[in-house]
């Protein structure tokens, strides 16, 4: 058994420092899993789908859910439930914890803040190259024309 398996069956798994989410906001389904697995793939349910209540959650403050929301783009529901298939390996104990790792690589992300953009403007010397390549083209393209047309 894992550490996230551990710390999952107490009760709490844990995201970062003093961060956490229950363990009953967590929900696991075994469906059919297509992949490796040979002629067992057929009759064991092994790929997991693992729920996670975003929208329910309290132990997250509203800033981490609505960046974790963001993050999960196709993976959130409608009803603010974070879905994750793990089908990547043969057993359910190896889809289990490769779905958990990743429900938690995800909040941990969330709990990032993105770095603000500070606007830059261009130098007066970028502003000065623009303007003299605008002109050197225009003059390139003026001396185009007709042959023998001479004004």
């Amino acid at each position: 058994m894992s550490l996230l398996e551990e710390k999952a069956l107490k009760g709490r798994l844990q995201i970062k420092n003093g961060l956490f989410i229950d363990a009953d906001d967590l929900t696991e389904d075994f469906v059919r899993a297509s992949g490796p697995g040979g002629q067992n793939v057929n009759k064991v349910s092994t790929a997991v789908q693992l729920r996670f209540d975003l929208r329910g959650n309290a132990t997250l403050p509203e800033s981490v859910k609505t960046r974790a929301a963001q993050l999960a783009g196709s993976r959130l529901t409608l009803g603010g439930e974070v879905v994750l298939q793990a089908d990547r390996h043969r057993t359910r104990e190896r889809n289990r914890e490769d779905a958990l790792e990743r429900l938690v690589e995800l909040l941990r992300k969330a709990c990032e803040r993105p770095k603000p953009r500070r606007p830059t403007r261009p130098t007066l010397a970028s502003k000065k190259r623009r303007l003299e390549t605008k002109k050197k083209r225009g003059s390139i393209k003026k001396m185009r024309g007709k042959a023998g047309a001479i004004d």
